[in-house]
């Protein structure tokens, strides 16, 4: 009985031998890609990086595309001696450049490649290409570089640039891009990188011991192919974009427009821009350098990243939670009630009703309607009374988007500013303040901070009597349409009854017919606006202009800031109307004002604006 068990465990161990030595033999014998390996010993892994995915407009026109060039890179260990002279001279580059260059390459590694030379053209590569049998070492790869057809809209779509040491090390063990990569930095480049970047494929090759490509490696069954990054399908209507570029002309600001039932951005604009092409190629690092440097700022995105106060365009949300809180209806007056402030270029509209004092603008008349929603009507407690009241009136301040973060596709949005009980209570003590202290933010001043984007969604939330959409900038991924998260077409409420929103609209509509925005008037079409002055302890006050249009079933609601601009009316209310004009009606008659507007710099009217006479209109 033992004997029979001990020949069972004898047989068991010599078949699994005999197993290993049959498959050992035909790896080493059989199988010609392991003999085609051994006779060669060189077996070359070629990455191949795929197209990044195009950015087109909503009608289908071009705004990113690809150039399509070779990079060349270098493997130290696999280096021979080599006429550094005539390679040199080849590529046409200082030996200065080589030796540093090949430096910082044995420094990353001598087994992995490193990038040695980027974007050379078809026609470049063809030259040397024949060339390169006589330098081991080296290999090209097809990469591309990005070109901008439309040649707007650099802050939004963001660049591309060369993946840094941090991004690098950010990537665990496993790492997709290599040394050298190019990946998205900001904008829709950056938001997008995941979609756009594609998979990249791997090709192996077999060469002989001069470096010569003796053919595909194991009949390509081990290559995998590189698939193209998605396309992606703005919500930008390309020719309006362009047309807010030449408005803002020797302009500093920005102009947000939306389609208000989508949130869909049809406009988004940061100014003063540069060419997205200028830090597309080779000469990146010079050309951001030089626009870093400069003193207007072209690459800060005004639209997400510069504050302003909202002015007089804070009375109109001002006046909606007035009356979805009673204190206020479409007739109340404030006959005889005092105001420290006074209105701009007119008297007494203080005494009348929501309508006129929108329509005029009226700063007396939403002082004494921010102190019935602070309730500093109770004279023995106005401390408790005004903490009570601005918790309540930031609440639902927030529902219209004020101190919190929309959600724009765009990374490093901020919040802005939002005065609250905690802030005011960190200034001034708990119970220490009353309404007096903060009644500036009744027009829209004091301690708030928005940005353009904020305006804009504030306008499509009145366009919405009362709702809006996550604001975007990609309506599709890879299809016309689809494929974007959920969040990005999420509908927020403001929780006031659609039909106190029925008032503010009218008064919108006779501040463009009859009131101080009165420039923005467009023939066969019913533009509901208000105008807005920003002030600004550096300079001139900015001009700000919100409207949306036609008053029945909105197609656009726009926000524009001119910086130094002085009144809404004088310089924001005139670019916001010929861009209304413009995507409604796909054409402009009033040729003279588009040429008016481009001439006109507020860069040096700043200080002479306030001096030339003419009427203020906040």
């Amino acid at each position: 009985m033992l004997e029979n068990r001990k020949q069972i465990i004898l047989f068991f161990f010599f078949t699994v031998l005999m197993i290993y030595a049959v498959r050992l033999l035909y790896l080493q014998v059989i199988d010609d890609k392991y003999r085609s390996l051994g006779s060669t010993n060189a077996i070359r892994r070629d990455v191949q990086i795929p197209l990044r995915g195009q950015i087109y407009d909503r009608n289908g026109k071009l705004l990113v595309a690809n150039v399509e060039v070779y990079d060349m890179y270098v493997t130290p260990r696999k280096l021979k001696p080599l006429d550094t002279l005539t390679f040199c001279r080849l590529f046409g580059i200082t030996r200065q450049y080589f030796d540093s260059t090949m430096r910082i390459a044995k420094e990353y590694s001598v087994n992995r490649a490193s990038l040695f030379l980027r974007q050379l053209s078809k026609e470049d590569y063809a030259k040397v290409a024949d060339a390169m049998v006589n330098f081991s070492g080296f290999h090209f790869e097809q990469s591309f570089f990005r070109t901008y057809p439309a040649h707007t809209m650099a802050n939004a779509l963001g660049y591309i640039g060369e993946l840094s040491k941090k991004q690098y090390e950010d990537q665990g063990e496993v790492k997709y891009y290599r040394k050298g990569d190019y990946i998205g930095l900001t904008g829709l480049e950056k938001e997008y990188e995941m979609d756009l970047r594609g998979q990249r494929g791997i090709r192996f090759t077999m060469v002989n011991v001069k470096g010569e490509d003796k053919g595909s490696y194991g009949n390509g069954q081990f290559d995998t192919l590189a698939v193209i990054g998605k396309n992606l399908y703005s919500t930008i209507d390309m020719e309006v974009q362009q047309l807010a570029d030449s408005l803002f002309q020797n302009k500093v600001g920005g102009v947000v427009a939306i389609e208000p039932n989508t949130g869909e951005i049809l406009t988004l604009g940061s100014y003063p821009t540069y060419d997205p092409n200028e830090l597309s190629g080779r000469l990146f690092s010079a050309k951001f350098r030089e626009l870093s440097l400069n003193p207007d700022k072209p690459l800060l995105n005004r639209v997400t990243n510069s504050f302003y106060r909202p002015g007089s365009t804070f009375k109109l949300v001002q006046s909606a939670v007035a009356l979805e809180l009673g204190v206020i209806t479409p007739n109340t007056s404030f006959t005889g009630f005092p105001s420290p402030m006074a209105c701009h270029g007119h008297s007494g509209f203080h005494t009348a009703n929501l309508h006129n004092a929108i329509q005029n603008s009226c700063n007396p008349y939403f002082f004494n309607v921010f102190k019935k929603i602070i309730g500093n009507n109770d004279i023995s407690n106005p401390f408790i009374s005004a903490r009570d009241g601005l918790s309540v009136w930031h609440t639902m301040m927030e529902k219209f988007g004020f101190g919190i973060k929309l959600g724009i596709d765009l990374p490093g949005e901020k919040a802005g500013l939002l005065p609250s009980v905690e802030r005011y209570d960190k200034v001034y003590g708990k119970n220490q303040w009353k309404f007096s202290n903060i009644y500036s933010l009744s027009i829209g001043e004091g301690e708030l901070g928005v940005n353009v984007l904020k305006l804009a969604n504030l306008c499509a939330a009145l366009a919405n009597h009362g709702y809006w959409v996550t604001p975007h900038l990609v309506k599709g991924i890879g299809t016309t349409k689809g494929g974007v998260k959920p969040d990005l077409v999420k509908v927020h409420k403001t929780d006031i009854d659609p039909g106190y929103f029925i008032p503010v609209v009218d008064g919108m509509y006779d501040v463009v017919e009859h009131g101080t925005g009165r420039v923005a008037r467009i023939e066969g079409l019913e533009v509901c606006g208000k105008t807005g002055t920003s002030q600004n302890k550096k300079g001139g006050d900015h001009s700000l202009f919100i409207a949306f249009a036609p008053r029945v079933n909105p197609k656009i609601a726009i926000a524009v800031v001119v910086e130094n601009g002085i009144w809404g009316a004088r310089a924001a209310a005139p670019i916001a109307s010929l861009l209304i004009e413009k995507y409604i009606k796909r054409d402009i008659k009033r040729k003279e004002y588009v040429e008016q507007i481009m001439n006109t710099s507020y860069r040096t009217m700043a200080g002479r604006a306030q001096q030339s006479g003419g009427t203020p209109e906040n």
